[in-house]
């Protein structure tokens, strides 16, 4: 149980301070670029979609591992057990979107509630940084 908190805690961690760095150099390349605003935004919003893709891999690793080694737990249902069963669980629990057709059971599923609560706030907090650069551009001609 104690590894089970400790790798959780490592990896929301690393979440946020992946999101927190990409945002922070987007908030620096932004502004330099010497393109039409539209174009700002859509590199801030592929960005941001960028920064989610890793955090989502990051999660589907650990599932993987966890699944594999130690006594984590272990996942059914649709699942073959290889990385990107892991991964397509990740993008479904991370999005909150959870299909349903691969269940974790044992210290998985605090995990995948740790992600989707992170995958959650990081989502908002994307949106709400696409909100203020957008406000900047809106505000200039």
């Amino acid at each position: 149980m104690l590894y089970a908190f400790i790798i959780n805690s490592l990896l929301v961690s690393a979440a946020v301070v992946i999101h927190y760095e990409i945002l922070r150099l987007l908030s620096i390349i932004i502004p330099k670029l010497r393109v039409k605003h539209r174009i700002r935004v859509i590199v801030g919003v592929f960005g941001s979609i960028c920064a989610h893709i890793v955090e989502i891999w990051l999660f589907g690793i650990a599932f993987y591992f966890m699944s594999i080694y130690g006594d984590f737990g272990s996942m059914v249902g649709n699942f073959s057990g290889n990385l990107l069963d892991c991964v397509y669980f990740s993008f479904t629990n991370y999005t909150t979107l959870g299909y349903g057709d691969i269940v974790p059971f044992g210290h998985l599923r605090f995990l995948a509630g740790l992600e989707a609560i992170t995958g959650l706030s990081l989502i908002t907090w994307s949106a709400s940084y696409m909100f203020m650069e957008m406000t900047k551009f809106w505000e200039e001609k």
